[in-house]
């Protein structure tokens, strides 16, 4: 019989989580801010759509990924409540894939932004 007390670790996790997606959405605004701002790109991915040039992708990236972890904090945090402590490998997989994406992003912003 395990009868293991988590405490508040839980409950400080999901607090971390929530200022990290503060964070994540100031550097969203910079991202999109910057491309909204820049100068037209000659070499547009798809001629036939303004604006969609490599900038764009990453802000859109960017967007979707700070999106996905905002739904995963949310799970989480009802998972918590309802006295679910362990996370499903579902959710841990998503959020990783959406951390990975997110540097993906990064990366590509600063190596193809300048």
């Amino acid at each position: 019989m395990d009868l293991r007390d988590p405490g508040l670790q839980p409950e400080r996790t999901t607090l971390a989580w929530r200022r990290t997606l503060i964070s994540l959405v100031v550097v969203d605004l910079f991202i999109w801010r910057s491309w909204l701002t820049s100068e037209p790109s000659t070499g547009r991915l798809i001629p036939g759509l303004p604006g969609l040039d490599y900038q764009g992708i990453c802000a859109l990236m960017a967007a979707a990924a700070t999106i996905v972890l905002a739904c995963v904090v949310w799970v989480r945090s009802r998972q918590l409540h309802a006295g679910n402590e362990a996370a499903s490998a579902r959710l841990i997989f998503v959020s990783t894939l959406a951390v990975i994406g997110l540097g993906g992003t990064a990366i590509a912003a600063i190596a193809l932004g300048g």
